[in-house]
């Protein structure tokens, strides 16, 4: 323990068949109060217990029901239940659990207040847990704020160009290249699509490129993320109704996701060069807004016959995927708020998964779940792929049938990746749209850690 500690209130943590027993061992002062209190360990409840003075001497947390092994989630409600004091656990957790339960005090702590600043509820302080993976807290912790902080904001605060100079200055820190490709440099360069959905904003539409290697990484395989940047989605001319736009500051929860995912692994030295593409538009309507039935070039060569101006995210991402798959990379993983099928499908906590190679989706869902941070499985069924025909283009953005959304839509993206050997896609939400104990309603960073530790486990990490 600490100094620091000592002098902090020690917290338990119990489950609800550990109650009694615990109740037996304490004072017959502590063993009336939480009877008087009637506390069963219920999760997330806490009890404060005083001394002889009034003062609390320790605080007791109820864990639930043991099930499903202990999670941040177990941790994450105690620090806006807990009066605004220093605590620290008084019990001692394997490592795995203690860094689970410092990570959940850590999400737990997390308050959005850009707009209103001071005036939130202070949390508890939580000691971190003396065996806790601290490197790994650490990094969590500072990357998922990021991904918050930026889905939070309101596209008038980030938009096009704020979210870029957040990519610009995570590259200046880390000191990785940064290269931008702005308006009309876009179809110089070759990026058609990514331009015909972003020009009608004032704010232009840009592709980032970062890239990044640990020190002597020239040998060191390829991996590249790709991020959905559409910092607000009004539908263009489909446009959507005002319920179908309320969230849609959101819909850059990829590009979030992704600039929060390669924050981690460069903090740990992933053993692989990193790049970073983050195709970054605003999808309005003006006179110049691209139309539907409109026929667009892509940087596949590819010509794409647009059915739904709303299925726009798919068309920024092919011209990045198309970038990132002729250079070949061992691995490259998309994050995109894509479809609200997939949300149909699973709801709003469970990211849809796709990829090209099974053993790699199932992998990355194996470790996925065992960080409580899930991904679920979904076909690329290839006996869909006709859906997407077109009789006057390559393809259509939108299949005619009205079942199979999400799957459609990485259908859709696969057709820009046929040189990389290994690619995912994931389809989440980038939201909490329920309150609940350390998880307000507001952004959630899908598939940070579960992708972490995934990559961690197939590369390595020079801070482990």
């Amino acid at each position: 323990m600490t100094a620091d500690a000592t002098r902090s209130i020690p917290l338990w943590l119990l489950y609800d068949d550990e109650i009694d027993a615990w109740r037996a061992e304490r004072s017959p002062f502590i063993e009336s109060w939480l009877n008087e209190h009637n506390f069963k360990g219920e999760k997330h409840r806490v009890l404060l217990v005083p001394d002889s003075t009034g003062a609390v001497e320790m605080a007791v947390g109820g864990l639930g029901k043991r099930q499903g092994g202990l999670s941040l989630w177990h941790a994450a409600g105690f620090p806006e239940r807990l009066p605004p004091r220093r605590f620290h656990l008084a019990q001692t957790w394997n490592d795995a659990e203690a860094t689970q339960l410092s990570l959940g005090f850590a999400y737990g702590s997390y308050r959005f207040e850009r707009y209103r600043p001071g005036k939130c509820d202070r949390p508890a302080t939580i000691e971190s847990c003396p065996n806790a993976d601290h490197a790994y807290v650490a990094g969590a912790a500072e990357s998922l704020k990021l991904a918050r902080d930026l889905i939070n904001t309101p596209a008038a605060d980030m938009g096009p160009q704020e979210l870029a100079a957040a990519a610009r200055l995570l590259a200046e820190r880390h000191r990785a290249d940064y290269k931008v490709w702005v308006g009309e440099d876009l179809l110089t360069a070759g990026f058609p699509a990514i331009h015909a959905v972003g020009r009608a904003s004032a704010a232009a539409p840009r592709l980032i490129d970062i890239q990044w290697s640990p020190p002597r990484g020239e040998n060191l395989p390829r991996l590249t993320l790709v991020g959905k940047g559409v910092c607000f989605d009004s539908g263009g001319l489909d446009i959507k109704p005002s319920s179908g736009m309320a969230l849609m500051k959101k819909d850059m929860g990829g590009a979030a996701v992704a600039l929060a995912l390669a924050n981690m692994l460069m903090l740990a030295g992933v053993k692989a060069r990193l790049r970073m593409l983050l195709p970054i538009v605003e999808n309005s309507i003006s006179g110049n807004a691209y139309r539907p039935g409109d026929v667009l070039e892509t940087r596949k060569g590819l010509t794409v016959e647009v059915g739904n101006t709303d299925a726009e995210g798919r068309l920024v991402l092919c011209d990045a995927l198309s970038l990132a798959d002729a250079e070949r990379p061992d691995l490259m993983i998309d994050f995109a708020t894509l479809t609200g099928a997939a949300r149909v499908a699973l709801g709003p906590e469970l990211p849809a998964l796709f990829g090209s190679d099974d053993t790699t989706v199932q992998n990355l869902a194996r470790v996925a779940a065992a960080e409580h941070d899930p991904l679920w499985p979904m076909p690329l069924w290839a006996g869909y792929d006709d859906e997407l025909g077109s009789k006057i283009a390559d393809l259509n953005n939108v299949a005619a049938s009205g079942f199979a959304g999400a799957i459609f839509g990485a259908l859709f993206l696969k057709r820009f990746v046929t040189e990389t050997p290994d690619w995912l896609h994931i389809d989440l939400y980038a939201w909490n749209p329920k309150e609940r104990p350390g998880r307000g309603v507001g952004a959630e960073a899908h598939a940070v850690r579960g992708a972490y530790r995934y990559l961690a486990e197939r590369y390595g990490v020079s801070s482990r």
